[in-house]
């Protein structure tokens, strides 16, 4: 089940678009994985998140492979806030977090025995 900003985030950037975020660790920015991202996007307004979205099955999956991770838009280098800009065709500025990889929540386990009952 999905949690966070996926679906209600502010804009979006495609993939291939978003490249100069990657590899992350290589990003002179502040860079929040795992429940350090949870954390700070939870905090943040949906409005104020840009979501990195996939554009074919093989960048969907490289995203689901990817930590969830959350980076701070005003700690990026302006090079980079430049480029994502340009691909949004907005300013930056009115955002705060860049989110990439999907936030997820465990969903209970379902027995089929569980439906059939109900008839």
């Amino acid at each position: 089940m999905l949690k966070g900003h996926f679906t209600s985030a502010g804009a979006s950037i495609e993939y291939g678009d978003a490249e100069v975020l990657f590899p992350v660790d290589d990003l002179d920015a502040t860079v929040l994985q795992h429940r350090d991202a949870q954390l700070a996007l939870a905090d943040a307004d949906g409005s104020a998140v840009v979501v990195v979205a996939p554009t074919s099955l093989a960048t969907s999956y490289a995203l689901t492979q990817h930590p969830l991770t959350a980076i701070a838009v005003d700690s990026l280098p302006d090079t980079v806030r430049a480029e994502l800009a340009d691909a949004l065709d907005t300013s930056l500025e009115a955002f705060e977090l860049v989110q990439i990889g999907k936030w997820s929540t465990d969903s209970p386990n379902r027995s089929l025995t569980e439906f059939t009952d109900s008839r």
